[in-house]
């Protein structure tokens, strides 16, 4: 799902021009349960994959890397998060882990097959990342490009809508948005504190404040969305706002007032935009120093989960950009912040307009959150 977004953030500069047809497929992931569905939704002209790998197109787009080798068509792949700027997990069946994990989709394992480099062209969001390319698949340099970040020039002509997001959402002018983001797996926010959304829930006043939980799409395909909502099913009857991974996010985070979690892309793309970042420290692990979660939470209170939250909340300030400025400029792949990093640059060298077009994001469906406005 995070894929099918970025997608369709620049697929809409191709298909409205009458000399091209557009189709979609679907590689096989464990993690594309729901994306078939929500192609058929929008009305997509889906091939299956066996088909696909069989026949030559003329250009094909791709925001992951899995099976792109067996397509015949030159190939452009970008990011489908914040940049490039996940490290690639160490392997626990008992191998040595390398000192300086590589850095994920800039990496010879995933950017080359059989000797030759898969992406005919790969998109960067911004320079640094091709000085981590040279270092890591030489071989790939040829085919960089650097040409930005559609998600952050959408972020960006979409902060002028904030006050529409606002209400679409059901937020009041004198309450404010709190959104919880976690990535996926057991070192995710809600795979290692299932209880804080219930504790926010408790510890806010719901008529002076809301609050809104962004689970990265491969929670929803992992579990299920039933069960996701099972499990969260008294907060949603509480009021909490659950938005389905096929909505776009964006505008909850263009209409935050706080942010809390460890969602890489969420959480680097708000302290782009200036967007108060908050850090709830783990109960059974610190988080350690350095970390993206750490650097963007420079500045701003660090809550303490022992005490009351709304007190912390008001004392909360914004990110501080000049006071964090030393560790995000940091050489990518050298520090432990390369999102940060990327996302600081992304804030100095991207610029709206840089694509054919730049739309707001669209105003999100309340109705299909779990809650009502």
């Amino acid at each position: 799902m995070a894929s099918w977004h970025r997608l369709l953030d620049v697929v809409g500069h191709i298909e409205d021009d009458p000399r091209v047809q557009v189709v979609y497929t679907v590689a096989p992931d464990v993690f594309n349960q729901q994306v078939r569905r929500h192609l058929d939704r929008i009305g997509a002209f889906v091939l299956p994959w066996p088909q696909v790998v069989r026949e030559p197109f003329d250009l094909a787009l791709a925001a992951s890397l899995g099976g792109l080798h067996q397509v015949h068509a030159p190939l452009l792949v970008m990011a489908h998060g914040a940049g490039h700027g996940k490290r690639v997990r160490p392997d626990r069946r008992g191998v040595v882990p390398v000192a300086a994990p590589p850095v994920y989709g800039l990496d010879a394992q995933r950017l080359m097959h059989d000797g030759r480099v898969v992406p005919t062209a790969l998109a960067l969001a911004h320079d640094d990342e091709l000085a981590v390319l040279r270092r890591q698949c030489p071989e790939a340099v040829p085919a960089a490009v650097v040409v930005g970040d559609p998600c952050f020039d959408r972020l960006i002509a979409s902060q002028p809508s904030r006050e529409r997001y606002r209400q679409a959402i059901g937020v009041a002018d004198d309450q404010e948005l709190v959104v919880v983001s976690s990535t996926w797996g057991r070192d995710g926010l809600f795979g290692r504190w299932p209880d804080l959304l219930p504790l926010v829930l408790q510890q806010l006043p719901a008529d002076r404040f809301r609050v809104a939980a962004l689970l990265h799409p491969a929670v929803w395909d992992a579990h299920g969305h039933r069960q996701v909502r099972a499990w969260l099913g008294d907060c949603c009857a509480a009021g909490l706002l659950l938005p389905d991974p096929a909505e776009d996010w964006r505008s909850l985070v263009v209409a935050a007032d706080h942010l809390l979690g460890d969602h890489g892309s969420v959480t680097a793309y708000a302290a782009a935009i200036g967007r108060p970042m908050l850090r709830l420290p783990a109960p059974r692990r610190v988080t350690a120093p350095g970390s993206p979660q750490d650097v963007v939470a420079t500045g701003a209170s660090r809550l303490d989960p022992r005490r009351p939250l709304l007190p912390q909340l008001r004392s909360a300030r914004p990110v501080d950009h000049r006071a964090v400025t030393a560790t995000l400029t940091a050489r990518p792949g050298d520090a432990a912040n390369l999102i940060g990093a990327t996302m600081y640059r992304l804030l100095r060298l991207s610029r709206p307009g840089r694509h054919r077009r730049v739309e707001p994001v669209p105003l999100p469906r309340p109705d299909r959150w779990g809650a009502a406005a």
